[in-house]
């Protein structure tokens, strides 16, 4: 399939589904085969997209350079990179040098979860068999040739499940076990100490001490656990308490705010917005003719 993947030539293919792909499990995101050549070529993880995602890409001629935290590796033929986004690390080339490489990109909490595991397991830079390269080549073909179709949704997402399937067999069947080390009560302690503490400042280091971990480590287990990391989690915490609160008519959108730990009322609306797609008073009305539409009518000559 590697084979067949060269021979239909260059192209990058955006996966066209609909808006609701990022609250899917595992879906694609972009898919394609390319030769990269110069300093034109650089790719930063903090500074992409709004949407946690991740790049599955894997050499095959030339040779690509990675700063991943404070790690360099060259990715050379036969080798397949692994970053997530967002994160600290940069993929580029000097001037002279070329890469190419065919790549698939995923999204999904299920998808990112398996694939921090993957990474936490092996590293950011992968030796795969043979025959798994072989496989990921064809479902590289397989997505390219599906990605514009709007109505196989299901069939992208399996075929991206595939892809994860793939590199567990691969990858951690090697290693093991996704993240043996991982302890789920450390992981479940900090989950429950965010909930009771919301209304708090709350930061990464000090959460890693709660869990009695490195902050780098703790954030790898924690995003290996629950498939987001320690900052979206608070976020989405912070949110789902934003959208209980709103019920109560009896609290200004500055209390909320508060109960939630933003000190600014303005940034918390831009948060919520960015959440929800739509403003905590917007948000308040739409639940309030919920209510209302739901509430039995009242009959006051009727006798129950």
């Amino acid at each position: 399939m590697l084979n067949a993947l060269i021979e239909r030539g260059a192209f990058r293919t955006t996966v066209s589904a609909p808006r609701r792909r990022g609250r899917l499990h595992v879906m694609p995101t972009t898919v394609g085969l390319e030769e990269a050549v110069g300093p034109g070529y650089s790719f930063d993880g903090r500074k992409r997209g709004p949407l946690p995602f991740a790049v599955l890409q894997h050499t095959i001629s030339g040779c690509g350079r990675l700063r991943f935290g404070r790690q360099f590796h060259r990715v050379a033929p036969g080798q397949t990179m692994l970053v997530t986004i967002p994160h600290t690390h940069r993929y580029w080339l000097e001037a002279g040098e070329t890469w190419s490489f065919f790549w698939i990109g995923l999204t999904g909490q299920e998808a990112l979860r398996l694939l921090y595991a993957i990474q936490s397991a092996a590293g950011p830079v992968l030796t795969l068999d043979h025959a798994t390269i072989d496989r990921l080549a064809g479902f590289c073909l397989e997505l390219g040739d599906r990605a514009a179709d709007r109505d196989a949704v299901g069939s992208l997402s399996a075929i991206a499940y595939a892809v994860l399937m793939c590199l567990v067999d691969d990858v951690l069947g090697r290693h093991h076990a996704i993240r043996a080390e991982a302890n789920s009560d450390d992981v479940e302690r900090v989950c429950r100490h965010v909930r009771t503490n919301l209304d708090q400042p709350l930061n990464v280091s000090d959460l890693a001490a709660v869990a009695g971990y490195s902050r780098a480590h703790f954030s790898r287990l924690f995003a290996a656990e629950t498939g987001l990391a320690p900052a979206e989690f608070i976020c989405r915490e912070r949110m789902r308490l934003a959208s209980r609160l709103l019920a109560n008519a009896s609290l200004s959108v500055k209390d909320i705010s508060s109960a939630c730990g933003y000190a600014d009322p303005n940034y918390f609306a831009k948060a919520f917005r960015k959440h929800f797609e739509t403003s905590p008073t917007e948000f308040r009305a739409a639940a309030s003719r919920s209510d209302d539409a739901a509430r039995p009518v009242l009959h006051p000559n009727r006798q129950d």
